[in-house]
């Protein structure tokens, strides 16, 4: 049997995140014992990139790289992802006041609420980035990617670390950038606009990846993934019409940059997951012998999508005396939107208790669908009992 590349992507979402963690414990847990990295391609965005160069730095033992992000992830707090203390948050808070009001005298000054520096030392001790080309040179990965948005040139871009064969690309709006992945490509990638600085990087300064990232699963195509698997973050699969509630008052401004938050994080990808699923349904309509004929280039891509089953704004609700005294003031109250889905809240409580809960509950979803991930990586390993 021809074995595929097989491409993982790893969505952007803040603590959400960790969702992402238990998923991928659960597949260490349901293929067979001693397997190598069962991901040839890994594409993140955001918070996804964070734990997808995790990986990656560890793709010549999977083992110990989902026990080193668990490890990273139980450990967390908010402030070891941005500065809580009142002083910290209000400084952000003048800061954004001030470059509104006196733009062209403070243009240079890194415009956001919060001050990530924190997450910065973090990763810089937490994450190999030498390993990774050792992994690609020893055959463990094929490629990694790591997505960001160019706010002077709109585009875009997967800066991308893999195999000697893989070329650039440039799509409208999409290119792809061979370079060698560090720790200026994780933050820049994961900087939420407003609300983290941008970093500048080759040039051009770069913020959150899953903005104006129209085609989520193509950076992952382009570096040769052949079936694709998604961890997505939404959870709001089962919300329906009814179960919103009329506003009782004017949207918080802590709701409406959930609002604008689940716009860029959450939206994109569904819409591309959607769309890859209606094209697989139009080409198994089409003969092979017709395709090859009509010099067709798009084919089947086999597909497995794994999305919480419970809502992760409701989850963070649970744990919103977590979050910082500060920072609870500033998104007034607890920040959380509630049951409508458009928290603020879910994508910045770094706390153990909601982190684990997430971790447990993406194990959770991943062991229910053992069948289907054992289906997808039957190419891989043989079949095999716990």
């Amino acid at each position: 049997m021809d074995v595929q590349k097989s491409g993982l992507i790893l969505s952007g979402g803040g603590a959400r995140a960790a969702y992402q963690v238990g998923v991928l414990k659960a597949i260490h847990k349901i293929l067979p014992k001693g397997h190598y990295n069962p991901f040839d391609v890994i594409s993140g965005t955001s918070a996804g990139a964070i734990n997808g160069v995790g990986l990656a730095s560890y793709a010549e033992n999977y083992r110990i790289g989902i026990k080193h992000l668990e490890r990273i992830w139980l450990h967390f707090s908010p402030e070891t992802i941005y500065r809580t203390d009142m002083a910290g948050v209000s400084h952000g808070i003048f800061r954004v006041m001030r470059s509104l009001v006196m733009g062209k005298r403070f243009r240079n000054d890194p415009v956001s609420l919060l001050n990530n520096q924190p997450l910065r030392d973090l990763l810089n001790d937490a994450i190999k980035f030498d390993q990774i080309q050792s992994a690609i040179d020893n055959g463990a990965l094929h490629a990694v990617a790591v997505n960001c948005s160019g706010l002077e040139s709109g585009e875009s871009v997967a800066f991308f670390q893999g195999h000697y064969s893989i070329t650039n690309w440039d799509r409208h709006r999409r290119v792809g950038k061979r370079t060698r992945i560090t720790l200026d490509h994780l933050m820049a990638s994961s900087a939420i606009p407003m609300i983290f600085p941008a970093v500048k990087l080759h040039g051009e300064y770069y913020a959150d990846g899953a903005v104006r990232q129209l085609a989520p699963i193509s950076p992952a195509l382009h570096l040769g993934a052949e079936k694709i698997m998604v961890i997505g973050v939404s959870g709001n699969a089962h919300r329906r019409k009814e179960d919103v509630k009329p506003p009782s008052a004017y949207p918080s401004p802590a709701k409406v940059m959930g609002h604008m938050l689940n716009a860029a994080f959450l939206d994109s990808m569904e819409a591309d997951v959607e769309r890859l699923r209606r094209i697989n349904r139009t080409l198994e309509r089409i003969p092979e012998s017709v395709r090859r004929e009509a010099d067709m280039e798009l084919k089947p891509i086999q597909l497995l999508e794994i999305n919480p089953s419970r809502s992760i704004d409701q989850i963070a609700g649970e744990h919103a005396d977590e979050i910082p005294r500060a920072l609870k003031l500033t998104l007034g109250g607890s920040g959380n939107a509630g049951q409508n889905g458009s928290g603020i809240l879910s994508y910045l409580l770094f706390s153990r208790g909601f982190c684990k809960a997430l971790i447990d509950l993406g194990y959770s979803d991943a062991m229910a669908r053992k069948d289907e991930i054992r289906a997808f990586f039957s190419d891989h390993f043989e079949d095999s009992d716990d």
